[in-house]
């Protein structure tokens, strides 16, 4: 990492377009929340990259690159760092975390999840735009416990020692999605945990084609060669065996094109 490099210009106005965005540009709490909400429903969390052996880079230029330019998604570094410098670019106070994932972990994992949390107009929240499916369309507030309603999924932070965590609401109880500090991390802190989420062997990125995606109404999930349709009362799955059959879902129901012809090592 260059130390002295000329600092990365963000293209603005194409991020604007690509998530269908043309409200107000001011750092207050009714532009984060659209502004949130527009790059969560459009930008899709992916890890197709992985699988297929290229580079996860989280250089403004590449991110651009691939995530406005070139239509696809990313997983939380990718994600979160592109939001971020989109808040910065428009005037928030942006104070970038690392969490640990809880939700479907057995034992303790490492920091490898990126969130944000943005100070607007005497307030804090929480913003993260990369959790996938499971996760947020609108920042949470952070630090009262308040519930945050978002459709048909609700969610809170709630304190926990030295700890913060942010949950989701199951069937009438509370899950833990992830914990965190307010430990400002800085770029090579997320170079070191994505070097690890995209290549180490035992990383959950590199077991399965995964592609998510969430709207007001409807939260799509791929993974383990499974479609997943969540309405909030009903949920549908079905099978996704075939290699073809892989490509026009992605493309269908997340918008990632991907080249005819492209195989993964696994689909489930």
């Amino acid at each position: 990492m260059d130390v002295n490099a000329e600092p990365q210009a963000l293209d603005l106005a194409a991020y604007l377009r690509r998530v269908e965005y043309e409200g107000a540009l001011e750092p207050t709490a009714e532009v984060l929340r659209a502004l949130h909400l527009a790059h969560a429903t459009h930008i899709p969390f992916e890890n197709l990259d992985v699988l297929l052996g290229r580079p996860i880079r989280l250089d403004l230029t590449s991110l651009q690159a691939k995530l406005v330019h070139g239509g696809r998604g990313g997983y939380c570094f990718e994600q979160n760092s592109l939001f971020a410098a989109v808040l910065d670019e428009i005037g928030f106070d942006v104070t970038r975390l690392a969490a640990r994932v809880r939700s479907g972990a057995t034992a303790v994992l490492p920091r490898t999840h990126m969130l944000l949390l943005v100070r607007c107009e005497g307030k804090t929240w929480l913003a993260d735009v990369g959790f996938g499916a499971e996760g947020l369309l609108h920042p949470v507030p952070f630090g009262t416990g308040e519930v945050s309603e978002q459709y048909a999924w609700s969610y809170r932070v709630v304190q926990e020692g030295e700890l913060w965590v942010l949950q989701s609401l199951h069937g009438g109880g509370w899950s833990d999605l992830y914990a965190f500090t307010l430990e400002p991390q800085h770029a090579v802190d997320y170079e070191m945990a994505n070097h690890f989420t995209s290549t180490h062997p035992e990383s959950r990125f590199r077991r399965t084609v995964t592609a998510q995606l969430a709207t007001p109404g409807v939260r799509r999930v791929l993974r383990f060669g499974e479609l997943t349709v969540d309405e909030g009362t009903t949920v549908t799955r079905r099978r996704v065996d075939d290699p073809d059959e892989l490509l026009a879902v992605l493309d269908e129901s997340f918008g990632l094109r991907m080249p005819a012809g492209t195989r993964f090592p696994t689909l489930a």
